[in-house]
């Protein structure tokens, strides 16, 4: 039986900015269209929050029935490391997934009901990262995913939830979430590119090359930054969070000095930090525009 600590550690806090930062940021754009609600913006980060949880879960119970983590450099893995049984790892990302669903219908119930239907979308893209008969996460569709709903659905439902309107800002402003969020899979998939290749994991990593994965994860920093300037230009206090700059230097050192392996997990907490300060600033100032 797995300890509590080894629970945690199985659902991968490192990743949790991902969920935390775009909800960040659609209530910061909330804020600026005068549309800000408490009630939508919490429900909004249980439903992120829940949804990530659940996604490491079933990652650890698909990768783990497959024998993918077999052998891993990165963080302990439940089902790899036999420290729990893949039903009780499945149980732990379908209650996840419950939490996420219970709160995405309250949310729908104070905002729209057609915010259901994406919630249904984003649980079917979650299990099907890793899990069913085609996984898009072995066929190096992962980064896409990840743009399309830790950037573009988490901060523009946010932004909706609470408006009810859809607008340009929330657009934008989840164009350098997403970036971030997409970088935050390009160095883990980094960190376990040789593994991944030996097991028949094509993800973009593997497709790309170390060489070329190195380039695009500091290209993916760079475009993002550059979009906060560009939303700066209409909206000054965004501009904020380049304030966050500073914390790209240290896991970007890393990734272009050569690191692999356990190396790449410090270079995977930094861009964590950087992901989530970026949120809480850009929101900050979203919110103050």
């Amino acid at each position: 039986m797995a300890t509590p600590a080894q629970w945690l550690e199985g659902a991968r806090p490192r990743t949790l900015p991902a969920a935390l930062a775009p909800v960040l940021v659609g209530t910061g754009a909330a804020a600026a269209l005068d549309g800000f609600r408490l009630g939508p913006a919490l429900l909004a980060l249980v439903v992120a929050l829940s949804l990530q949880v659940g996604v490491n879960y079933a990652n650890d119970y698909s990768d783990g029935k497959r024998g993918t983590d077999d052998v891993r450099v990165g963080p302990m893995r439940l089902v790899g490391s036999k420290a729990a049984t893949p039903q009780q790892v499945l149980i732990a990302a379908m209650l996840a997934f419950g939490v996420a669903a219970l709160a995405g219908l309250a949310l729908a119930a104070v905002s729209s009901w057609w915010m259901v239907a994406v919630g249904a979308v984003s649980i079917l893209a979650a299990w099907t990262y890793t899990g069913g008969p085609i996984p898009y996460g072995y066929r190096a569709l992962g980064e896409v995913f990840v743009f399309v709903f830790f950037g573009l659905v988490a901060v523009v439902g946010t932004t909706f939830g609470q408006t009810r309107s859809l607008d340009g800002l929330a657009f934008a402003a989840a164009v350098p979430i997403g970036l971030l969020s997409v970088a935050l899979l390009v160095v883990n998939n980094l960190r376990d590119v040789h593994g991944d290749a030996a097991v028949g994991k094509r993800t973009l990593a593997v497709l790309l090359g170390e060489a070329r994965t190195r380039i695009a994860y500091t290209g993916l920093l760079v475009v993002a930054f550059a979009c906060i300037v560009a939303i700066g230009v209409e909206r000054p206090w965004a501009l904020l969070a380049l304030l966050a700059v500073p914390l790209a230097v240290p896991p970007v050192r890393t990734v272009l000095s050569g690191g692999r392996g356990p190396v790449l997990i410090g270079a995977l907490k930094g861009t964590g930090q950087l992901t989530l300060a970026t949120g809480v600033l850009l929101g900050l100032g979203l919110a103050l525009s």
